[in-house]
């Protein structure tokens, strides 16, 4: 099954229009603001550079990142009265639609990471040790059936002496 092929600039429109209309109703503080326009910034960065695997890979921990402050957010702030205003209702609902959309977002980013030449899997830098030697050959027992392949190696008709290189 072919997965659709979605463009980062809709992505990053549908969540700034859902940011925007989440804070129509002064309900969430500044740091929900603040820290998805500042991962919707990185966004339009990844747009602006379409060859850049740092932007379109931190777009994608930042709205990963995001997922995991709107959830603090909500469960702090959101409250429920029976006499709710109606802003305060919309304002909620493209909250939560923005949330509920962020995890499909992160699977279309991922999609387009890979696209543009990121590794599957993501390395910080950490050493890991393998084990998987079978690529490597040993330097203790040389094969000599293809001495005459190996432009270094010496034949039976040649001096001992120093070689001109």
């Amino acid at each position: 099954m072919e997965i659709p092929a979605i463009n980062l600039k809709a992505i990053v429109l549908v969540h700034w229009i859902l940011t925007v209309w989440a804070c129509l109703y002064p309900w969430l503080p500044t740091s929900y603001v603040l820290g998805n326009s500042s991962v919707l910034a990185v966004g339009v960065w990844a747009i602006a550079q379409r060859d850049s695997i740092d932007a379109v890979l931190l777009f994608l921990i930042g709205l990963a990142a995001t997922i995991l402050t709107d959830i603090v957010h909500f469960g702090l702030y959101y409250l429920t009265t029976a006499n709710s205003p109606d802003l305060f209702r919309f304002s909620a609902g493209m909250a939560i639609l923005s949330l509920v959309l962020k995890p499909v977002s992160c699977f279309f980013v991922y999609q387009m990471y890979r696209e543009r030449g990121g590794e599957y899997n993501i390395n910080f830098g950490i050493p890991t040790i393998t084990r998987n030697r079978d690529a490597y050959q040993s330097i203790d027992h040389q094969d000599q059936s293809g001495s005459s392949a190996s432009p270094f190696s010496q034949t039976e008709d040649s001096k001992n002496g120093p070689r001109s290189y």
